[in-house]
């Protein structure tokens, strides 16, 4: 078996790839994909006719560099775009709310949508009806602020 592996080095590198996308799946990193691209460059050095010592430092390097550059890029990317496209809680920054309980620096209850949470203000006592503006989430926690006075629209 391994006597065919040391021949045959394409199927390691096919196998690895293979190894690296799956695990990337379940992770949505970034990061396996990137070794996987070395996997892919060092499976075109085996088709080339390269060592299998040369297709190893091949795999390596270009995992590092992949890492090192297209990985940060890529991530950029992904994490940029409009607000449609936010997911989770990152949706409810900049949503309007009601606060139910009054919310003070220490705590309160506001109701975000269908949905009560928990809160606390970044701008002093809040009382319970107001409207108010989520600023952030931090854990469980809406972090709610007035929202900024209207402007009038000017003619």
């Amino acid at each position: 078996m391994f006597e065919w592996l040391g021949e045959n080095w394409w199927a390691l590198w096919l196998t690895a790839f293979l190894a690296f996308a799956v695990i990337e799946m379940i992770t949505l990193d970034l990061f396996f994909i990137m070794l996987g691209g070395g996997a892919l460059a060092a499976l075109v050095a085996d088709f080339a006719g390269a060592e299998g010592w040369l297709q190893i430092i091949i795999f390596c390097v270009v995992s590092l560099l992949m890492i090192a550059f297209v990985r940060p890029v890529a991530l950029s990317h992904i994490k940029k775009g409009p607000a449609e496209q936010r997911t989770n809680v990152d949706r409810l920054i900049g949503e309007s709310a009601v606060v139910m309980e009054a919310v003070t620096t220490a705590g309160g209850l506001v109701k975000i949508g269908g949905d009560i949470w928990s809160a606390r203000s970044s701008a002093g006592d809040l009382p319970a009806g107001q409207h108010v503006v989520v600023a952030a989430i931090e854990g469980a926690t809406a972090v709610v602020s007035t929202p900024p006075p209207a402007t009038p629209a000017q003619s």
